[in-house]
């Protein structure tokens, strides 16, 4: 039971070692020429239109694009009906900037020897089927009472997805109505 735990401890900190090292990787271009005066002009004396931020400043829940974006880095419909479809169970966390929510466990008041999890991940700004993915974890009690892992069946994930992005589909389509 220990080599397991260890195995997993070691299998999650390889995973993150590797993010890590991967996010530390840089982008940024410098631009050695100078803004013009006017440019310097309507930016410092309000003339232009962009925020502290840039044009579209800070935004959690402000502007939308036509994608259902905004200054979460996600797609806001996918994240609302994600928050909705699960809301039966209590959230152990949720990243709006980074699209991630997870669960912790639930078990249906029909079956209290069940209990399951499930963990969100918001992969675009669009809205599109492969834009999201959603892993389920189940466990059981034994006869002495103490929670097992059990397998998942692949279908229930595929139609938890599917009920959300259905569900992000209404959240579109009555955003556009009200426009």
């Amino acid at each position: 039971m220990k080599s397991v735990r260890f195995q997993r401890l070691a299998s999650v900190l390889a995973v993150s070692a590797a993010l890590f090292a991967a996010a530390c990787g840089s982008d940024i271009k410098s631009d050695p020429t100078y803004p013009e005066t006017e440019n310097l002009e309507n930016r410092y004396y309000g003339k232009s239109s962009e925020g502290l931020f840039g044009s579209n400043g800070l935004l959690i829940y402000g502007k939308k694009d036509e994608q259902g974006g905004s200054g979460i880095g996600v797609n806001s419909f996918l994240w609302r009906a994600s928050l909705d479809t699960l809301s039966f169970m209590p959230l152990a966390s949720a990243d709006p900037f980074g699209g991630v929510i997870i669960t912790d466990w639930y078990s249906p008041p029909e079956t209290p020897d069940s209990r399951f999890k499930a963990n969100v991940f918001i992969l675009d700004r669009q809205l599109r089927a492969d834009g999201i993915k959603v892993t389920l974890f189940q466990q059981r009690r034994d006869r002495t009472g103490a929670w097992v892992d059990a397998e998942v069946n692949r279908k229930t994930a595929t139609d938890l997805e599917d009920t959300i992005l259905t569900r992000a589909r209404q959240l579109r389509i009555a955003s556009a109505a009200v426009k």
